[in-house]
């Protein structure tokens, strides 16, 4: 008979319960067990059943309000994806990129207000905005990670003081597994075939491959893990967008047509009465591919049984690649006819653009590209080490990485712009949710040397400008933890101290080079074949498009760069001179304590569990920025802002501290029902961009008012000095647990949260720049037009303008062919130039409150079950839709209810799943363009998954996700006004597992 002698602690069974290990009874002083191995029977549970008792015991035994998701098996996390696993916790929704989960919401507390751990240690956070810009969030991004080598993830939603800071809705930590958490030697291979519907012209089928490796030697003194997983997912997307809703009080007039003719207006607005108008419509089509690599490394050493010392490795890249072209038209001069709807704020249903004698205007056509890369890698050390039955000392260090950057030579994201001068006549109709554009067709005008065929084709269009934008946020977190834990008979005291060091450091330039004129010089001058002809309209599989304009194209906008460069004399390639170069320091020293006790109050058992935590944190906030040299007038109101050599370091410095008590109460009134009372006091950090010591963004007029009277210029500037969000959290809930795999609970929550950064636009010229459109040169060209009876408009008056500086006689062609044929650059004689310089300052407070419910169980021996629930999000600070625009609105966004239902079955060795998920409407922005807020619509969603356990080691299984192929889809102050359409598709993936 082989026997083992070991002692067993209280703090080695709590933390076996923690880590998922064995069972096994509390112990409360050392006992010697003496096991006979050869005759226990092991009875291994595994498969979906398992892993839900598992996270009901996780969330029944927690202290506060946890909900948390296990593995059924090594490799055997519910997703692929860890955002579509959390998303069925009640409270959770997610914010998909691409049709994938990517990060999270928590009781209607975006991604920047939820703290995401990896095995107890900060994540930083890498990310860049679609079509590049400067990033400025902290929010995690699931998607870069794979879930295989995930073991647990828990939510917590009520604060603690031995958890770190930056979470209001909820900390999410991540466990992977460890060897010597499961002993012995384990294989396990996977292999997938991924199909996404919507694939254009990628492949239809790609793989995924993952694998674990787990090896312990025989006395349980050494130990190693390896997971790796590589994917690969080809997808497309068709959408349509606005760039622009415009809100204005009306008084009396809308342009009228070029010919003087007066627009007709159909339920036109009142006078004074709010309306608001697009500046275009684009339909889009995007061909996307993403590879993913995910890698873990984990070794372990126990030379003694109360010594454990673990080391850590994960890497994680993603490669992205998008090529994307547009069709687009313009909405910014004349109307014909315009009918509204019968909102408050009135919208343009129905919209029409006539060119009565006159020269087509152009359709826009560009092609675009996005290359960009996303890694993360973090390595850390745990020492684990029992001073005696009572007493465990812990150190926990971790140096982590997360870095988005560009992963091409001319950067991150490149827009090639091309027009065509063919449009007669152009019109929309608002009143479907796919907008349809209307086009009146013509290539046949003389002056224009178009190819006179009926039909658009490359021989029409021309080149504009050429942007190339270069984007990169690195974050790196250095975290150092030493903790105590005491266990005594009755409970436990915990303490530590914290040390952590995040810098975030950000880059964004945009370079523009002027190419052609939209088609009006040099139609048909790109080589042949660099475009290839597409129907737009026919991509549309969820929409009428009857009486949609349906001719366009694709094609590659860094050949397009390319050739340009040759053509035009620039070189395309990225310089180097940043726009934007901008750091944020945090340094945060902690300390806490901690104290759990159990007992009996009137004959029931309770657990109490105090603590306070103490935060000090110091913040750095520098930028070194390229200063805006001038706004250039390139057209009636069209605006550049250019950049010269010139640069100049802002630097501010800020600090604070806070004093964070958290109490959890439960009390198990019989058996089965157990009550729960908590309050805490958390924190989340501002986001970086608020942060900035710079103001940044600059932007142009969106266009002058003839003279003197151009619409502002936009610009952004943070505040160094802005202390975080603190949030009181109150949380009552009652749960019923009437069997290991079944329970239902009701809770209420409510949030008092304050310091919120609102808004405020200040009117203020930055960096001294001045406005051509309102001096001496503007000044004497009105009176040019004047003299010569012509019509002062914007246009007119940037021809008149742009003539007499550049000795060009106003009448020698039409106002309109000297749009982007010359740039009138400010000069000292103009006067500053006034900008709407949004600044951020802690002066709001909101409350948000709601009720969650769920339930979850099992029908006896039917192998049926069902999970369930619902929660409400209330907040007391909405946005109205029929506000004045002038005026920044604070709104909190994110506030939505969300719902899930999940059926299960599980029996022998077949297992099935399907999964409704539901989110409400909720307000994404209250600043989508100036102060028009952006919606995003109501949103569901079923995937399902079926399993088969074929042998002992080998299983197959096959999975779907939007099966019914939902589409996404926002809009502004009402629905009319669509800001962003994405036709979505259904995913599937069929693959097996072999466990050796």
């Amino acid at each position: 008979m082989k026997t083992r002698t070991f002692n067993k602690t209280k703090l080695a069974t709590s933390l076996s319960l923690i880590l998922g290990a064995s069972v096994v009874h509390t112990a409360y002083a050392a006992e010697e067990v003496v096991i006979d191995e050869a005759s226990v029977e092991v009875i291994e549970v595994t498969g979906m059943r398992s892993s839900i008792k598992e996270s009901t015991r996780l969330k029944r035994d927690a202290a506060g309000v946890v909900d948390a998701i296990s593995a059924e098996d090594i490799g055997k996390f519910p997703d692929t994806n860890l955002a579509e696993s959390l998303q069925r916790i009640t409270g959770v929704s997610i914010d998909r990129a691409n049709g994938e989960g990517s990060k999270v919401t928590v009781r209607g507390f975006g991604p920047d207000y939820n703290m995401v751990t990896l095995n107890g240690r900060t994540m930083p956070s890498s990310s860049l905005p679609a079509g590049g810009g400067v990033a400025n969030s902290r929010a995690y991004d699931f998607s870069n990670l794979a879930s295989d080598a995930v073991k647990s993830v828990s939510v917590y939603k009520t604060g603690r003081a031995s958890i770190a800071t930056g979470g209001i809705g909820a900390t999410i930590d991540i466990v992977t597994g460890k060897p010597l958490d499961d002993p012995g030697t384990h294989v396990s291979v996977g292999v997938k075939a991924l199909s996404d519907t919507t694939n254009r012209v990628g492949d239809d089928v790609t793989p995924e491959f993952s694998t674990l490796l787990s090896w312990t030697d025989d006395n349980e003194v050494f130990g190693a893990s390896l997971t790796a997983n590589m994917s690969e997912r080809h997808s497309s997307a068709t959408g349509a967008f606005v760039n622009q809703w415009r809100t204005n009080p009306y008084d009396g007039t809308i342009p009228q047509e070029q010919d003087g003719t007066p627009a007709v207006l159909v339920n036109g607005p009142a006078m004074d009465q709010l309306y608001s108008m697009p500046s275009d419509l684009r339909y889009s089509i995007a061909d996307r591919e993403r590879t993913r690599t995910n890698a873990q490394l984990t070794l372990q050493y126990r030379p003694m049984d109360n010594l454990t010392a673990t080391l850590d490795y994960t890497y994680s890249e993603q490669e992205l690649f998008e090529a994307r072209a547009e069709q687009s038209i313009w909405m910014d001069t004349y109307k014909s006819a315009l009918a509204f709807d019968d909102n408050t704020v009135k919208t343009p249903i129905g919209y029409l653009e006539e060119r009565r004698d006159q020269a087509p205007r152009d359709i826009g056509l560009a092609v675009q590209e996005l290359n960009q890369l996303n890694e993360n890698d973090s390595i850390g050390l745990n020492l684990s080490y029992d001073v005696n039955d009572y007493f465990n000392i812990t150190l926990d260090a971790h140096d982590s990485s997360a870095k988005s950057s560009p992963d091409a030579g001319y950067g991150s994201w490149v827009n090639a712009g091309l027009g065509a001068n063919v449009v007669a006549a152009q019109g929309v109709d608002f009143s479907n949710d796919l907008p349809t554009m209307m086009i009146d067709f013509d290539d046949c005008n003389a002056d224009r040397g178009l190819n006179c065929n009926g039909v658009l084709d490359q021989d029409d269009v021309g080149t504009s400008i050429l942007d190339m934008n270069v984007a990169q946020q690195e974050t790196d977190i250095s975290q150092f933890r030493l903790i105590g834990t005491y266990e005594f008979d009755e409970g436990s005291i915990e303490f530590g101290v914290e040390a952590r060091s995040m810098e975030s450091h950000s880059l964004q330039s945009l370079t523009r080079h002027t190419m052609g004129n939209w088609g009006v010089e040099n139609p048909g001058e790109l080589p042949e074949g660099f475009l290839k002809p597409v129907n737009f309209t026919s991509e549309f599989d969820d929409y009428s498009t009857n009486g949609a304009f349906n001719q366009g194209f694709t094609g590659s906008a860094s050949q397009v760069g390319a050739w340009a460069a040759g053509e035009y004399g620039f070189d395309f390639i990225a310089d180097g001179a940043y726009g934007t170069n901008r750091t944020i320091e945090e340094d945060v020293a902690a300390a806490y304590v901690q104290f759990s006790v159990d007992g009996e109050l009137g004959g029931m058992t309770y657990q109490l569990t105090a603590g306070v935590r103490f935060e000090s944190t110091d913040v750095t906030s520098s930028a070194n920025v390229d200063i805006p040299s001038a706004v250039a007038w390139e057209g009636n109101n069209d605006f550049n802002v250019r950049f010269g050599d010139a640069k100049q370091d802002f630097s501010a410095d800020a600090s604070y501290d806070h004093l964070l008590p958290s109490f959890d109460f439960g009390l198990d009134v019989t058996d089965e029902i157990k009550t729960r009372m908590s309050y805490s006091k958390t924190i989340a950090r501002p986001t970086y961009d608020q942060l900035s010591a710079a103001a940044s963004d600059v932007s142009g007029p969106s266009g002058p008012t003839i003279i003197g009277g151009s619409e502002l210029g936009g610009a952004s500037n943070g505040n160094p000095g802005l202390v975080p969000l603190e949030s009181d959290n109150f949380d009552l809930s009652l749960e019923w647990y009437f069997a290991e795999t079944s329970y239902a609970s009701i809770g209420y929550y409510e949030k008092r949260v304050s310091n919120f950064a609102g808004r405020q636009p200040v009117e203020e010229n930055v960096y001294g720049l001045t406005d051509a459109t309102a001096g001496p040169r503007a000044q004497a060209a009105e009176q040019a037009l004047i003299d010569q009876g012509i019509e002062v408009t914007d246009t007119n008056l940037f021809s008149m303008v742009a003539a007499m500086e550049n000795g060009v006689p106003f009448d020698s062609m039409t106002g309109e062919e000297f749009e982007n044929a010359y740039d009138v650059i400010p000069n000292a004689d103009d006067p500053e130039m006034m900008f709407n310089v949004v600044k951020f300052v802690n002066n709001k407070e909101a409350k948000i409150d709601g009720i969650e419910f769920a339930v979850q169980h099992f029908f006896g021996e039917t192998g049926f079950g069902v999970q369930a629930n619902y929660t409400t999000v209330n907040g007391d600070i909405g946005h109205d839709v029929d506000g004045d625009p002038t005026v920044t609105q604070f709104a909190l966004v994110g506030l939505s209810d969300t719902a899930n239902l999940v059926l299960m079955y599980e029996k022998g060795d077949f297992q099935a799943r399907i999964a409704y998920n539901w989110r409400d409407e909720f307000l994404n922005t209250p600043a989508q363009y100036l102060n028009e807020p952006g919606f995003t619509e109501e949103y569901s969603q079923i995937d399902f998954n079926v399993a088969y356990q074929a042998t002992e080691k080998l299983s197959v299984f096959f999975e779907g996700i939007n099966i019914t192929e939902e589409d996404t889809r926002t809009h502004g102050r009402y629905s009319a006004q669509l800001w962003n359409l994405e036709e979505q598709g259904a995913r599937y993936a069929l693959g097996a597992r072999y466990t050796f």
